[in-house]
């Protein structure tokens, strides 16, 4: 397969990244992870991921785009939900690539999948390069009414949920060289640098070298907020950025590890300041029984490990990214087996049992200071993206979820939330948490399979020598 190069938007200074791999799109990274242990877990991988991918065809609508839900209670086919986000579509992207790099799917399935999705992808209103928080997932018109309620949608660009379809565009590229001159064009005005408010040493408040999180685009005006946590989620649009040039380097440095220590927080950080790169930084940690380790924002499972399903910062940063992300894992399954006793552990945002959606997490490793609480409530895609660091208490978990309430759909994969103290386990299945489920599978049955577009270009160049420089004082 030869090299293509996606350009990015002229006169933004940013270069040239290549996507493409001369290896085959579906080769196993050398330096990936090991896959499963045994024949009988991967053979129960295989079946949740059948079932799982059958839940984001279900949620994909006859115009091409991923819904952002289906409730699943009721009998027949469900029906997708009116909405979608640009998350929700990267979702649908990548999990169709995991399916074909499984074998679940044909090559052709998937270049009709795909190219399906780009051309609904295509058609959708964009500003800046960029797409809108809210669509309809039946015409791709804008949503500017909220489905349930009637309540207006102001037009928003979401710099994270912007990364995540971008991340989903670029594996489609990768896997479908038919696609990349489509896909290509999609991406030549995504300049990142129109989130950014770059770094004032005078005025470090006001420009904290940060991404806004977002910009409201019926006036223009932006969020009143930076992502400053350097470990969640939004980190994929700075790598994003940093990769293809149209963010700098520094910028990395400039995310907080811990909020400062004198400012408010879930608990009094350790750590030193330090000087990376000419810049100092507050290189902090938390402590959460015993061990060190970079907390989230909330202390959800999401925010630190959906990144590392695509970009490899475990290899590329054993002794730092590696080693936070396992003891992250550890405090999640000993926080729900130990310190809450609930018998089962995995706490991550996720559509609540009785309705609606809201954000679990382990407060005590997570900055924000009144935390997100779990109230008895496991996610089972939580366990999924600790694969790569506890598989066997993973499946273990997943598996007493499934024997246990029934949380699992044969037809649909795991269902979104399980309150283990009540015993009510959610009527709906998210497109987020069934696409980092596939992703995830697919990360433990074909390591590498989905990182490959992450390991060439600018991530090679730019991130893996940033990531290689990170010291957690872990």
């Amino acid at each position: 397969m030869d090299r293509r190069t996606f350009l990015t938007a002229a006169g933004t200074g940013a270069t040239a990244l290549t996507l493409g791999a001369a290896a085959p799109w579906n080769a196993f990274a050398s330096a990936a992870p090991a896959g499963p242990s045994t024949t009988s877990e991967a053979a129960l991988l295989r079946t949740w991921f059948r079932a799982t991918y059958r839940s984001i065809r279900a949620m994909t609508t006859g115009f091409g785009l991923t819904a952002d839900k289906i409730d699943v209670s009721g009998a027949g086919r469900p029906v997708p939900s009116r909405q979608t986000s640009p998350t929700n579509i990267g979702c649908g992207l990548w999990s169709t690539v995991a399916a074909a790099g499984l074998g679940e799917v044909s090559r052709a399935a998937m270049h009709r999948e795909l190219s399906h999705t780009v051309a609904a992808v295509e058609r959708l209103e964009r500003h800046h390069g960029f797409w809108l928080n809210w669509y309809d997932a039946h015409d791709g018109s804008v949503l500017t009414t909220w489905p349930e309620s009637g309540d207006p949608v102001r037009p928003f660009l979401s710099s994270v949920d912007n990364a995540w379809l971008v991340t989903g565009l670029r594996i489609a590229a990768h896997a479908d060289p038919a696609l990349r001159p489509r896909v290509a064009r999609l991406l030549e005005a995504a300049d990142w640098s129109y989130f950014y408010t770059p770094y004032d040493p005078a005025d470090p408040a006001g420009h904290p070298g940060q991404l806004r999180g977002g910009f409201w685009t019926d006036n223009g005006e932006p969020t009143g907020h930076h992502y400053g946590a350097l470990n969640t989620e939004p980190r994929m649009a700075s790598y994003l950025g940093i990769a293809d040039g149209t963010l700098p380097e520094e910028h990395y440095w400039h995310m907080y590890r811990t909020m400062l220590p004198e400012w408010e927080q879930e608990q009094s950080p350790g750590g030193a300041y330090v000087t990376v790169d000419g810049f100092r930084i507050w290189n902090g940690h938390y402590t959460h029984r015993g061990r060190k380790l970079v907390p989230t924002w909330g202390g959800s499972m999401f925010e630190a490990l959906m990144v590392p399903l695509f970009v490899p910062e475990p290899e590329w940063s054993p002794h730092a990214w590696g080693t936070t992300h396992s003891r992250y894992v550890r405090s999640q399954i000993e926080h729900g087996l130990i310190e809450q006793a609930y018998g089962y552990w995995g706490f991550s945002p996720a559509s609540i049992p009785q309705g609606g959606y809201r954000e679990y997490g382990v407060d005590a490793i997570g900055q924000q200071a009144d935390g997100y609480n779990p109230l008895g409530v496991v996610t089972p895609h939580a366990s999924f993206l600790a694969l790569p660091y506890a598989p066997a208490e993973a499946v273990g978990n997943l598996t007493a979820l499934t024997h246990d309430f029934g949380a699992y759909d044969e037809e649909y994969g795991f269902r979104d939330s399980v309150d283990v103290v009540g015993g009510r386990v959610s009527d709906a299945v998210l497109a987020l948490d069934q696409g980092m489920i596939c992703a995830a599978v697919a990360q433990r049955l074909r390591p590498g399979l989905l990182q490959q577009p992450f390991r060439t270009g600018g991530f090679a160049a730019r991130v893996r020598p940033l990531l290689a420089r990170e010291r957690f004082s872990i």
